[in-house]
């Protein structure tokens, strides 16, 4: 059982991934060609730790994973960027949370590694980002290493303005609730860290807001 305080974030999450539109980890099926490699990006609105506020603050994921995740047959290997405007203590507060270590729906998935996960390292970084209020588009840059940029899918017969969006997901990467996923594309993924380097034009996006408890 953990140790951990009680905690609380709620907010914004999106990817950019390896997977042809639409991503099929979504709906709790193996990842295109039983590997992603990825861009996870979350933007805490609301947030705490204990006494720690962690209200505006941001992190991202780069890495990749192998296997299929839902059916908990995955190894991965992944890098964290934490907000360089967090203070150490709000630091520590979002590796633990993010690890695993402190319980709720991150401990969850992070169960699911059975073939073994492993955090190559965790650096600070100046992390911009862009979510319209729409879902529109969102995306991320950290310079001269992470960019990645979506927009919602349209289409010919979509009506403007709307997007294509799933409720009750089988495989939400934010975890049981009501929210609903809107669905988009990349226009642009450029990684270059922790020893990751893929790019990548059209492939799957999806923005998801997420709410998590613990421990």
């Amino acid at each position: 059982m953990s140790d951990a305080p009680d905690w609380h974030l709620k907010g914004d999450w999106f990817d950019n991934c390896s997977c042809a539109i639409a991503c099929p980890c979504t709906f709790a099926q193996p990842p295109d060609n039983e590997f992603c490699e990825s861009v996870l990006f979350w933007h805490v609105t609301h947030g705490s730790y204990g006494n720690v506020v962690l209200d505006d603050l941001a992190f991202v994921r780069v890495g990749r994973w192998d296997g299929d995740l839902w059916a908990g047959k995955v190894k991965g290997r992944a890098g964290i960027f934490i907000d360089d405007r967090a203070d150490e203590g709000q630091a520590e507060a979002l590796i633990a949370i993010l690890g695993g270590r402190a319980g709720g729906f991150p401990s969850e998935v992070n169960a699911l590694f059975t073939g073994g996960r492993e955090v190559i390292g965790v650096e600070r970084a100046k992390i911009e980002f862009e979510i319209a209020p729409d879902q529109s588009r969102w995306g991320v840059d950290i310079v001269g290493k992470v960019k990645a940029w979506c927009e919602a899918l349209t289409g010919p017969t979509s009506n403007p303005g709307e997007y294509p969006r799933l409720a009750n997901a089988p495989g939400s990467e934010t975890g049981p609730g009501p929210q609903l996923v809107t669905w988009g594309k990349s226009t642009v993924c450029e990684v270059d860290a922790f020893g990751f380097n893929f790019a990548w034009g059209l492939n799957s996006a999806k923005h998801i807001p997420f709410d998590w408890t613990g421990p």
